[in-house]
């Protein structure tokens, strides 16, 4: 019996059921409703995925659902492959978003001090306001941004991001600002005053008088309790419970009736958008992913404004790419005179090189853009720091992974493959994100942007190992063509089990301390040990190492490019050593990034607060990240389970290279090559090196007993927090090698008292290391189209005459264009 069918029916209804669940249950129940029907989906989509990968097809056509062309689905190996994946991956987070959205901890926060481009600022910035009335003092994104405002009346002490905060004035009209400082308890004045504690460790006291004012929000405490004066307010927006008000006040954020309805849809989406078989059907439920994983970025967007900026830039970025996507397969099915996949096939052989070269040039853009490949990146590491923990896992870990297919599908598939050139040209893309990505993310001190930009390095990867194969394929070595492809599928499978369960430990991390800051962590190893091990889990699989995950699938992709180089031909000749250079350095680069976040992060000493305040998350948020970490461990150990299913996803794209990756469970070969690999005993013969250079050393302290004693420590006292390595200070060597690359931004800001210029009122300094490519690339188009909208707001002048022009100028300069055309 085909299961394929009967599983689809069963992840579409409870698709349906958990998005009725998520707009009609209670509170209480509706993150548990929502999350059960998610991950009974993703169950159902992991069972289709697998039976396709065991070699059953599936196909239907539902005329009556969609007009004109109907709805048409398909499942093959290929397509089985990324719902096998986007299912596992639906499972855990939502196992993980019940504990998640759960009463308790801190929501997502933005990251203290971060610069308007997201870029990570460091450095000191010390402040004192003047003695007399009306003082005012910011201190923004500094190690110390400690502000005292004046004693007179309208003081104001701003100190966002820093480690402590100003005091507010005594007189009437005081104000407290302490954006996301390690403590933002915002005492407002006696008479009519306010207090901000915005991303505070507590929210604040009210003020006894009244017209008192308190904001907490985004505090780890974040209580509710009205002033006792007449028309006081305290808002603890984003604290512990986060939806309960006084005033009866409606869910928001994550357990929103909006979000949890959503939730479910996106799922379902991820699942389907692969088993599509027509255009229509496609761009569909294309759309249907976008706009729903738009509307959960968009959850939290009254918690944090960068959340609105976020998703404007998201959703800017993927109707463009949709755009693209519209126009180029549109074109396909015009030329091939029909818009099934079948269709598509039939009609490609006979269309001219040109047609077939816009075709993919235009829908390559638009996949790679979805992948989050540079330089058309911008949205990721923007929209994923944002979106809710177990959304960010769903994004980074399945959807991306949808750009892939689509470049597979189109190229491969319905296509038939191309020139070389359309495959040297996606192979740079993908050398030129691996690297870019990976460097970004060493910079980053933001843990979620890190991991963003993290992705945006394996997707690279992937596709680099994608053009690899279609490299191979265009010389004529179908064999070497899919080895190149079995490894770029597997490098998918593997990225999407460590890149979940890195998201989700951070997530879980972003919950306890509402920071994601990882100057301000540190100590989270004793605070969150369940959290940290598995958070040390993903760091191995991304750094690809054995015994991680990772490093099997980058072998075979090394693998696969080493024996390319017998390929003839200049391209080849000059291409693939340059790639195999490409994922060296990113491997290298790899594990100082992970190096960085796991130990300033977990292995530090508490920079703030929050982060010495931390506890471990609940239950359900660890179950779901231990069922990523034992997928990690199952394709670290035992890759060789994989062979044929990959070998099937690859012979359905295209290459017919027969079974060129093979394995028994615990090993993996490589047929037409004497490359071999068994994961299992490297991992032992690792364990056993560990322990015995262990052993060795404790050999010293059982001949004799050993006295403890304070070392000299040349009067400096012990060591604090202050005197460790923050992230900042350890990418610096790495900046200091790629500055030509990073462009780093520097400035300090002299200011001196107002009676003399030799005294110094405040000295700022502030570094800034943004991304390069949104900075020359998309910042002046965007100053440019300001201009443009700026000038031709001359031409909306309110008369209805010239509207009724311009549409009668539009309409005869169509008629003109058809008539020609014609």
């Amino acid at each position: 019996m085909n299961a394929i069918g009967p599983a689809l029916a069963v992840a579409a209804g409870l698709g349906g059921a958990g998005s009725l669940a998520g707009a009609l249950a209670p509170a209480r129940v509706r993150p548990l409703a929502a999350g059960v029907c998610t991950a009974g989906l993703g169950a159902a989509g992991v069972v289709a995925g697998a039976a396709a990968l065991g070699g059953s097809r599936y196909g239907v056509w539902l005329p009556g659902l969609l007009p004109l062309a109907g709805v048409r689905l398909a499942v093959d190996a290929l397509s089985g492959l990324f719902l096998a994946v986007a299912g596992a991956v639906t499972v855990a987070a939502a196992v993980y978003g019940i504990g998640y959205a759960s009463p308790g901890g801190t929501h997502d926060q933005p990251p203290p001090g971060a610069g308007p481009d997201g870029a990570s600022p460091g450095g000191h910035d010390m402040a004192a306001a003047s003695p007399s009335g009306g003082g005012h003092d910011d201190g923004v994104g500094g190690s110390f941004g400690v502000g005292h405002a004046s004693p007179g009346g309208g003081g104001r002490g701003d100190a966002v991001g820093g480690s402590f905060r100003g005091h507010p004035s005594r007189g009437g009209g005081g104000r407290r600002d302490a954006g996301a400082g390690s403590f933002g308890v915002g005492d407002a004045s006696p008479g009519g005053g306010r207090g901000d504690g915005a991303g505070g460790s507590f929210g604040g006291h009210p003020s006894p008088g009244g017209g008192g004012h308190d904001d907490g929000a985004g505090g780890s405490f974040g209580v509710r309790d009205a002033s006792p004066g007449g028309g006081g307010r305290r808002d603890g927006a984003g604290g512990t419970y986060g939806t309960a008000y006084p005033g009866g006040r409606p869910a928001q954020g994550i357990r929103s009736r909006g979000a949890q309805a959503v939730l479910p849809l996106f799922a379902l989406a991820l699942l389907l958008v692969p088993a599509a078989a027509s255009v229509s059907t496609f761009l569909l439920l294309w759309e249907l992913m976008a706009l729903t994983s738009l509307l959960l970025v968009l959850a939290e967007h009254r918690e944090r404004p960068s959340v609105g900026q976020a998703g404007l830039w998201y959703a800017v970025m993927t109707q463009l790419g949709f755009v693209l996507l519209l126009a180029g397969l549109g074109l396909f099915a015009a030329r091939a005179g029909g818009e099934s996949f079948a269709d598509l096939r039939a009609g490609a052989a006979g269309m001219s090189p040109a047609v077939r070269g816009t075709v993919f040039v235009a829908t390559a853009a638009a996949f790679t853009s979805k992948a989050g490949l540079a330089p058309l990146h911008a949205w990721l590491p923007r929209a994923h720091p944002e979106a809710p923990s177990h959304v960010s896992a769903l994004m980074s870990a399945a959807m991306v992974n949808l750009g892939v297919y689509g470049v597979l599908r189109v190229g491969f598939d319905l296509l038939g493959g191309g020139p070389a050139w359309w495959w040297l040209l996606l192979t740079a893309a993908g050398g030129l994100s691996a690297v870019y990505g990976i460097l970004q993310a060493a910079m980053a001190s933001d843990l979620k942007r890190l991991l963003a930009y993290s992705t945006s390095e394996n997707m690279g990867l992937v596709v680099v190992g994608a053009g690899a194969a279609g490299l191979f394929r265009a010389a004529g070595d179908e064999p070497l063509a899919a080895l190149a492809l079995a490894a770029a599928l597997l490098h998918v499978v593997n990225h999407s089990a460590f890149k979940a369960l890195l998201f989700c430990a951070a997530g879980s991390v972003l919950r306890a301390t509402g920071l994601r800051d990882l100057d301000r962590l540190g100590g989270l190893r004793a605070r969150m040990p369940a959290t940290a091990g598995l958070f040390a889990v993903g760091a191995l699989g991304a750094v690809a190492l054995p015994p991680g995950n990772g490093f099997v699938s980058e072998w075979l992709l090394l693998q696969a490019l080493v024996h390319g180089f017998a390929v003839p031909g200049a391209a080849t000749a000059v291409v693939l050593p340059l790639a195999v250079a490409v994922i060296a350095l990113s491997a290298g680069l790899a594990a100082a990034v992970f190096v960085k976040a796991l130990g300033v992060g977990f292995f530090a000493r508490p920079r703030s607060e929050p982060a010495a305040r931390a506890a471990e998350s609940p239950p359900a948020m660890l179950a779901g990240m231990g069922l990523l970490a034992a997928g990690c461990a199952v394709l670290a150990l035992a890759p060789g389970l994989l062979g044929g299913p990959l070998a099937r996803a690859a012979a359905a794209a295209g290459p017919a290279g027969g079974t060129s990756l093979a394995g028994a469970g615990l090993s993996v070969r490589l047929h037409h090559t004497s490359a071999s690999l068994y994961p299992l005993w490297v991992a032992l013969a690792l364990v056993a090196g560990v322990a015995a250079a262990a052993g060795l050393a404790r050999l010293p302290a059982r001949r004799g007993r050993r006295r403890d004693a304070r070392l000299w420590d040349c009067g400096g006292g012990a060591p604090t927090p202050r005197m460790a390595y923050t992230a900042t200070s350890f990418a610096e060597p790495l900046q200091r090698v790629f500055d030509d690359v990073l462009a780093p931004e520097q400035d300090v800001h002299v200011t001196p008292v107002r009676e003399s210029a030799y005294l110094v009122r405040r000295v700022r300094f502030q570094r800034l290391v943004p991304d390069r490519i949104e900075h020359r690339l998309y910042l002046p188009v965007l100053t440019a189209l300001s201009r443009t909208a700026a000038r031709a707001r001359h031409l909306a002048t309110g008369s209805v005459h010239l509207y009724l022009a311009y549409g009668l100028f539009g309409l005869v300069t169509v008629l003109a264009v058809l008539v020609v055309g014609w």
